[in-house]
């Protein structure tokens, strides 16, 4: 049974599609600028259960560009703020919440937590980045990757592409070289921009610890990159109803 709420959905998809998405259980790790609006949009898209990992609470700088980011929420664990929220927007979601950091070594164990239709990296450190994609594609489940969003204004310039055809972005530079030692070059769908950073609007401070520095960010640039991601779970998930649709990519 479709719920009212998703009627609009409903009558765009119709509803095997709708149900296939109801029937679909997605990872999401990383609850910041880029992952708390791909939960959001993917929670409203009618995934029926989502599990969700972010050990950060919420910093009043967050309040520029981040979803869980409230005066009202300020210090509180983003992985409870979002948790309520995308229940509020679901009450019939199946939700599960880990609102702890996980270490690279942590990964394999967090993929193979469930049997997941799909598993998103909005991760913003390296280490566990490439730790979290590396244990996907060992485990066979789908994923995709957010690139740097950080420092970007212009949004025409968002793509979702095969990792190995990501370029001028560091952050995709460093993630490819990680994986290539890992044996992994491609097979990976990624949201990136090549637009250059002006390197003035990048600190490097303890500050940002597990990070290494600090980058100016723009409220829509996030969330744009947030939207895509969720846009090539939620198409690939609902192509999955053995429907024809053109490739999430």
């Amino acid at each position: 049974m479709i719920p009212y709420w998703l009627s609009r959905m409903q009558l765009l998809l119709g509803d095997e599609k709708v149900t296939q998405l109801m029937n679909s259980h997605v990872l999401v790790a990383g609850l910041g600028g880029v992952g708390g609006i791909c939960a959001e949009m993917i929670a409203r898209a009618g995934v029926g259960k989502m599990t969700i990992v972010d050990g950060d609470v919420v910093d009043l700088s967050n309040g520029n560009r981040q979803i869980p980011a409230l005066h009202s929420t300020a210090g509180k664990l983003k992985a409870e703020v979002m948790a309520q929220r995308l229940q509020d927007i679901n009450p019939a979601l199946q939700l599960e919440i880990i609102p702890a950091y996980q270490e690279d070594t942590q990964m394999e164990a967090l993929v193979t937590r469930h049997k997941f239709d799909y598993a998103v990296d909005c991760i913003d450190t390296l280490g566990p980045k490439v730790a979290f994609i590396k244990a996907c594609v060992e485990n066979g489940v789908p994923v995709v990757s957010s690139m740097g969003a950080g420092g970007k204004v212009d949004p025409s310039k968002a793509e979702i592409a095969d990792i190995s055809e990501s370029h001028d972005c560091k952050l995709a530079k460093y993630v490819r070289k990680r994986l290539h030692e890992h044996g992994i070059y491609k097979g990976i769908t990624v949201v990136f921009s090549a637009e250059e950073i002006d390197t003035d609007k990048v600190i490097v401070t303890e500050k940002a610890f597990p990070k290494k520095s600090l980058i100016g960010t723009i409220s829509y640039m996030p969330a744009i990159f947030g939207c895509m991601v969720a846009s090539v779970v939620i198409r690939n998930l609902y192509q999955q109803a053995g429907i024809a649709i053109e490739d999430a990519v």
